[in-house]
């Protein structure tokens, strides 16, 4: 038992606990926005929504150089970008495995239906 719990708290430092859930209706409603435009293909209001997302903090599972793309969400009242995005991956392009950050990527929460 003491092993395991040693392996789930080294994993979360490494970056490879599995990242916590946030149902879609969850989501602030710019998020919903956001994955419309993401399942329609575009066009998206900010020209980096789009750019391979590097995964540099590893938070998210490790995945080939331009796996990850990330898109912003829009914040009321923010006349930049700001912190909120969503990030896919998938191998599947018309089921993608999506992530919602709201603090510009110190965390992550798998978007789950």
């Amino acid at each position: 038992m003491l092993r395991i719990a040693f392996a789930l708290l080294l994993a979360g430092f490494l970056g490879l606990a599995q990242a916590q859930e946030i149902s879609r209706a969850e989501l602030p409603r710019e998020a919903h926005d956001t994955l419309r435009l993401i399942a329609q293909g575009g066009p998206f209001p900010h020209k980096r929504d789009g750019i391979v997302f590097q995964n540099r903090e590893k938070l998210l599972p490790r995945a080939p150089h331009g796996f990850y793309r990330e898109y912003t969400v829009s914040t009321p009242g923010v006349r930049h970008r700001g912190a909120r995005r969503i990030v896919c991956g998938s191998a599947r392009v018309e089921a993608p495995t999506c992530y919602y950050t709201a603090d510009h990527y110190q965390s992550f929460r798998k978007i789950v239906p």
